[in-house]
């Protein structure tokens, strides 16, 4: 719908016959809230006047310092498709403001737009497509969520005869309602897997984006008595799910990865927005990969990269460059995985490449073999580092990482280090169920 100001929503809210307002936003951690007004109080919240108690929300702040304004970004304004046109229900994000008036540290958006503003100073834009997946499972008799998969349909198989069709054709029409334009949907590798791909746009809108079509998936799926997860590895010995990301800077109008006159096509800027990238890949993994359960998608043998490499050719590096070139010509980062805050993963993502902007870090070579056949002496003579093995590992990277720490902000790099640090202890001391069937009757 492009850029909307504030009389624009007042407008459309009428025309529309808008009767419930959802002032949307998310935590540290990703996941989406709302606070839900009547249309009569649109206006003081157009005018940044509502108030909500932060304390109530993970990784936000303590209950002295609770008070916090939403403040609407009138462009995300949108009216769900799914609900009754008479009362219709539109939807705003916001940003989170303290109660002296200024951004909120910790609202994960006022982060990506630091980092967008650090881009613009540099003379770039940030482009960013995503490609998630999810999967589709039934629920029991009582509605619950199972792992019961509803097909064993493979990768771009055809019309499987299963309740994922409907509700994947569902989804896209609703999310083509809401402003998408989606480029592609298919099954995806996996029994019950799927795969919608958006048109790509500047990393705020695709933030937005990204947060809206997880919520739209999941109403959708619900609405066909499914559950759609994106936990990124539900089930042992299948793919997970990822969602790579695909990205380019603008500068000038033009693209700024691509050199006509280089043998490649890719542009120094290119080159050092990889090797930046590679430099702080270690680190960013605990926020592109963020949950215990993220760690059991990054193994080798199920398409997810494993090994800081990239290449111009082949998928099983960390970044792939892919085939078109000109104004798609673009990297892929291949580890990202669903569950993450997309606020906060491309602003890390963003920070690391300008990083190797700035610094004119050169990556190594790229590997146009396949790294997964590789033995572990031959991937050391190369230089091919690993990603961490594990949530633990990947925050102590995280903790040692000064520009990463500086990209999240003081409160959000020590509030979510903390959140992961507990989420590591309460899986550590569980005794899961794999160690009862392996030990209980062998000692």
């Amino acid at each position: 719908m492009g850029k909307l100001t504030n009389d624009d929503v007042r407008n459309l809210a009428k025309e529309l016959g808008v009767k419930f307002v959802r002032l949307q936003f998310t935590d540290i951690f990703g996941i989406l809230k709302n606070v839900a007004i009547t249309v009569e109080q649109l206006d003081k919240a157009l005018d940044g006047e509502l108030m909500f108690d932060g304390s109530s929300i993970e990784g936000f702040v303590r209950i002295e310092e609770s008070d916090m304004y939403l403040r609407p970004d009138p462009s995300t304004f949108v009216v769900f498709p799914w609900k009754p046109r008479d009362g219709a229900v539109a939807r705003l994000i916001c940003d989170i403001y303290n109660s002296d008036g200024t951004p909120f540290g910790g609202d994960p958006r006022y982060v990506l737009r630091r980092a967008v503003g650090e881009a613009i100073d540099m003379g770039y834009t940030m482009n960013v497509g995503p490609e998630a997946e999810f999967f589709l499972f039934h629920v029991d008799n009582e509605g619950k969520p199972t792992t019961v998969t509803h097909d064993r349909a493979g990768y771009f198989d055809l019309t499987p005869v299963d309740l994922g069709e409907n509700a994947r054709r569902d989804m896209v029409m609703t999310l083509e309602d809401m402003g998408f334009e989606i480029e592609a949907s298919h099954h995806e590798v996996a029994p019950g897997q799927h795969e919608i791909d958006f048109k790509y746009s500047d990393a705020l809108d695709i933030a937005d984006k990204i947060v809206t079509f997880k919520f739209v998936v999941r109403t959708i799926a619900q609405r066909h008595g499914l559950h759609a997860t994106f936990m990124p590895k539900p089930i042992f010995g299948i793919a997970g799910s990822g969602m790579h990301l695909n990205q380019s800077l603008m500068k000038n109008g033009e693209n700024a990865f691509y050199d006509p006159a280089a043998a490649d096509g890719l542009s120094n800027d290119c080159l050092y927005y990889v090797g930046g990238l590679m430099n702080h890949a270690a680190a960013i993994t605990a926020i592109i990969n963020p949950t215990v359960n993220s760690y059991k998608r990054l193994i080798s043998g199920y398409e997810a990269p494993v090994y800081i490499a990239w290449s111009v050719r082949n998928r099983s590096p960390l970044i792939r460059i892919p085939a078109k070139k000109g104004t798609s010509t673009r990297i892929e980062l291949r580890s990202p995985d669903p569950a993450c805050n997309p606020y906060l993963a491309l602003a890390v993502c963003l920070r690391a490449g300008l990083d190797g902007i700035k610094n004119q870090v050169m990556p190594p070579a790229p590997c146009n073999r396949n790294i997964y056949t590789m033995k572990a002496d031959e991937r050391k003579q190369l230089g091919i580092g690993s990603l961490p093995e594990s949530l633990h590992e990947a925050v102590r990277e995280l903790k040692k990482d000064r520009l990463m720490q500086k990209a999240l902000g003081e409160h959000v790099f020590h509030r979510f280090i903390e959140a992961k640090q507990i989420e590591w202890d309460r899986y550590r001391v569980q005794v899961h169920p794999w160690e009862i069937e392996e030990y209980l009757t062998k000692f």
